[in-house]
């Protein structure tokens, strides 16, 4: 099934190598027609395999660079840009032909995956054209779209993923096209369910906004609506690799794991202070640690660059071999682990906070555990040669080592910090920027920086928006930040 899957999506690849121009600037004058399950087969392999690459790595303080510096690891990045619209525009075809026969399965996937690109969009830049965005094809005179403020971003992408879960309910046919789940819908509908808690739950700091009424929409997902369950690791919405040209990890032979990148000391301390086995299939020994033949699992053997010192520093220390790489398997394993744009684990530490926010009531330590159990159990499964130190005896014993017993948590600062540093370990090249966005919001964990230096909101707007919608964006930027203020360290609405 799963050649047939991949075989399926190798041909629309290689179909949309050559018709990607026609799939994105559509001549309303001279309409295409194409199934919408060829649509979405492509739409989920861009969406499932744009993982942000690096850079939130550096940023993270689990990477550094020696042969250069690294704008991430120093938050000196510039402008983003608006690639995503590229992608929204196969969305917004999928929905148009999926009309065209009569087909709400792939409208209620269309909603979700704008509702993914929208949040990511909007948690990039503030606000952004959302209501008035994609509209370029179906006028005849076209007309630069406007910025929608950040909360209206946000009160579409609840609104669209509400209308997606409604519509994938009762619904008893198998989506063709689909990668991820093989067209069970039920399984759509759990991550759908699940990711709407995670943006709930980036507004924790709107959580009294009457308009939003962000617990109890929270609430009434928890206790109301199906969201991922404990009983299989691939309900996660992840995107599993083959040995096949065309479906392998994306960093499979990648050049960009060369002589200058290493491991954060920042990052291999919070595994090593947990005795965290992970760290072994996230990183290689020091070379000095390798050649006093020390074990794999000796957490001794292990250690990072400063991410806040000088990268000329750090390239002195990593060439005396005191500095972990980042393990060869993922430049060399053509499979890896899946990719996970929104699993399990990640929705239990989500619960778990919410219960320690009072937003639901609970068990905020079984969530916790749930959380790490489901990492441990992920990498098991996936990441072959380390499952010895990740099985279920192992988790629990990792558990009970005090500095990662929840139950000695006394105060919610303590409990906050223990579930997003947990959320953070298990995102070492997954779920792009979500850990960094996690720290704008809770200060969690805490990041080592070069003195004088400020953790950035923000990206400054594509120069091309400059260039062809001036207006409408320099109007967002001052109603925002003031005029001519397009900078990171501007803070957004959702962080306020």
């Amino acid at each position: 099934m799963k050649k047939l899957i991949y075989s399926l999506l190798a041909g629309v690849i290689l179909m949309s190598s050559c018709k990607d121009q026609d799939l994105m600037n559509i001549d309303p004058n001279k309409p295409t027609q194409t199934h919408p399950q060829l649509l979405l087969t492509k739409i989920e392999w861009d969406t499932f395999r744009a993982y942000s690459g690096t850079s939130p790595l550096y940023a993270t303080r689990m990477l550094v660079q020696t042969d250069g510096e690294s704008e991430g690891q120093y938050f000196k990045w510039g402008r983003g840009n608006f690639d995503s619209y590229s992608s929204l525009r196969n969305v917004t075809k999928m929905i148009e032909e999926a009309g065209r026969i009569n087909d709400n399965s792939y409208i209620a996937l269309a909603k979700f995956f704008r509702a993914y690109y929208f949040y990511n969009l909007t948690l990039t830049f503030g606000d952004i054209p959302y209501n008035q965005a994609l509209k370029g094809e179906d006028q005849t005179g076209y007309m630069p779209p406007v910025y929608d403020s950040q909360k209206t971003v946000f009160q579409g992408i609840l609104k669209e993923l509400d209308e997606a879960n409604n519509m994938l309910k009762g619904l008893n046919v198998i989506i063709a096209g689909d990668i991820i789940y093989k067209g069970d819908a039920a399984k759509w509908r759990r991550l759908v369910n699940s990711f709407r808690l995670k943006v709930l739950m980036t507004l924790s700091k709107k959580e009294n906004d009457n308009d939003l009424k962000v617990k109890e929409a929270f609430a009434q997902i928890v206790q109301s609506e199906p969201i991922f369950g404990n009983t299989e690791v691939d309900g996660d919405g992840q995107l599993i690799f083959l040995d096949q040209e065309g479906s392998r990890y994306p960093e499979f032979n990648s050049s960009g794991f060369g002589s200058g990148m290493f491991m954060a000391s920042t990052f291999i301390e919070h595994l090593q202070n947990r005795k965290d086995p992970r760290l072994f299939l996230y990183c290689t020994q020091t070379k000095i640690g390798k050649e006093a033949g020390k074990a794999i699992d000796d957490f001794t053997s292990y250690e990072g660059g400063d991410p806040a010192a000088p990268y000329a520093e750090t390239s002195i220390k990593a060439a005396a071999g005191k500095v972990s790489k980042v393990n060869d398997r993922f430049p060399s394993n053509p499979t890896n682990e899946p990719l996970v744009l929104m699993g399990y684990s990640e929705q239990e530490f989500i619960i778990a906070e919410g219960i320690v926010r009072n937003w639901i009531s609970g068990d905020a330590n079984q969530h916790y555990k749930n959380g790490v159990k489901a990492s441990f159990k992920f990498y098991q499964t996936y990441v072959k040669g380390y499952e010895a130190y990740l099985t279920e005896e192992k988790a629990n014993e990792y558990l009970a080592y005090p500095v990662n017993n929840f139950a000695l948590s006394t105060t919610t600062a303590q409990k906050m910090e223990q579930i997003i540093t947990q959320k953070y370990l298990r995102t070492f090249f997954q779920s792009g920027w979500s850990a960094f966005y996690d720290n704008l919001r809770t200060g969690y964990p805490e990041f080592r920086r070069p003195a004088g230096v400020t953790v950035p909101y923000r990206w400054i707007y594509p120069q091309s928006e400059y260039d062809n919608n001036r207006d409408n964006v320099s109007k967002a930027i001052e109603t925002q930040f003031g005029a001519g203020n397009d900078k990171i360290n501007q803070q957004v609405w959702w962080i306020k």
